[in-house]
């Protein structure tokens, strides 16, 4: 009979165990409106992040989720950041969300060739940082001076690249992330060759922002960094518009003016290549700067559709513009010569 009563009670212990797992495992909660958020910071321990799941009444049983993330063997795999939860969901799932990274993020393009200024104006768009508290740490901020880029500051640094960040993000966060990304591709194998080429860091940055704003047919990139490397050579400016055209500010001039207006980064009026870039190039551009294309090449003038006729002495080069005026209907007739 002992024994008998004694099975009977853990019989009854086992289904009531399964009973509650079943209930607290796989029974899923209620659905939230709205979402229910919770922030995993990093170094967190899975108990106090199964009592956040608990307290925002994600999963059920902060205990349950505990149990199974230990027998899961999951526990120490779940990745912080900021979660949003919509509920009717059971421990497995929400254990999958935060195992995978299903975390909120706010999602940042930055297209090749922007400025510091409108990488400003792009990432205040997302409500992520505030534009002049940006643009400033990107001039003249802490960052920037440990990393040296001063007095210029992270203008051809910030790296064109799709970022996802916390929506808790801090401008440190973002602007760390861009510049990361740009020391990344500066392995031993490019940095050998910024030193065949003759090419610090700023001014492999300076000629492939340059290429950048010229080029708008990405197979024309290298020939225009070779039509650039032999001006050098040669001692002849570079009489880039884009250069002329280049604002600290992002105040906007027309090319046909802006040539004729001195500046720091005109070059129209010195040569050699101006300060410091003009734009933050991506990556096809720098490699173009790395690896020119080897020509005679020593002037290009746009045509319709966005390619460049190359010439490689001046005569040549004002027939060529004259042939694109007349096929253009004289369109350009107000256009620099270069």
């Amino acid at each position: 009979m002992r024994l008998a009563a004694a099975l009977l009670v853990i019989a009854i212990v086992v289904g009531a165990s399964y009973a509650a797992i079943s209930y607290y495992w796989l029974t899923p909660t209620e659905k939230f409106a709205p979402p229910r958020d919770v922030t995993i910071e990093k170094g967190e321990s899975f108990r106090q992040i199964a009592r956040a799941l608990g307290d925002a009444g994600v999963v059920r049983s902060e205990f349950a989720l505990r149990m199974y993330g230990r027998m899961s063997r999951t526990a120490s795999q779940i990745k912080p950041g900021d979660y949003a939860f919509k509920g009717g969901e059971r421990i497995p799932e929400v254990m999958r969300h935060l195992v995978k990274g299903d975390f909120i993020v706010v999602t940042v393009t930055i297209p090749e060739g922007l400025t510091v200024h409108e990488i400003a104006e792009r990432v205040a768009q997302t409500g992520l940082v505030c534009e002049d508290e940006f643009e400033d740490a990107a001039r003249d901020g802490a960052l920037v001076r440990a990393l040296g880029l001063m007095p210029l500051g992270a203008e051809g640094y910030l790296f064109p690249a799709t970022y996802k960040f916390s929506p808790h993000a801090k401008t440190e966060d973002v602007l760390a992330a861009m510049l990361a990304r740009f020391y990344q591709i500066l392995t031993p194998q490019v940095e050998e060759r910024m030193f065949t080429v003759g090419l610090d860091a700023r001014r492999l940055v300076t000629m492939a922002s340059i290429v950048e704003k010229e080029a708008k047919a990405p197979s024309e990139r290298p020939l225009i960094a070779g039509v650039f490397y032999n001006r050098l050579r040669l001692g002849m400016p570079l009489q880039s518009d884009p250069t002329a055209e280049y604002e600290l500010d992002g105040a906007k001039e027309s090319a046909a003016s802006a040539v004729h207006t001195t500046s720091a980064f005109n070059t129209y009026d010195f040569t050699g290549l101006p300060p410091g870039p003009i734009a933050n190039p991506g990556l096809k551009s720098i490699e173009a700067a790395l690896n020119p294309a080897q020509t005679d090449y020593l002037y290009f003038v746009a045509r319709e559709g966005g390619t460049h006729v190359f010439s490689k002495s001046y005569d040549e080069h004002r027939r060529v513009i004259a042939s694109e005026r007349k096929a253009a209907g004289d369109k350009q007739a107000g256009a620099p010569v270069k």
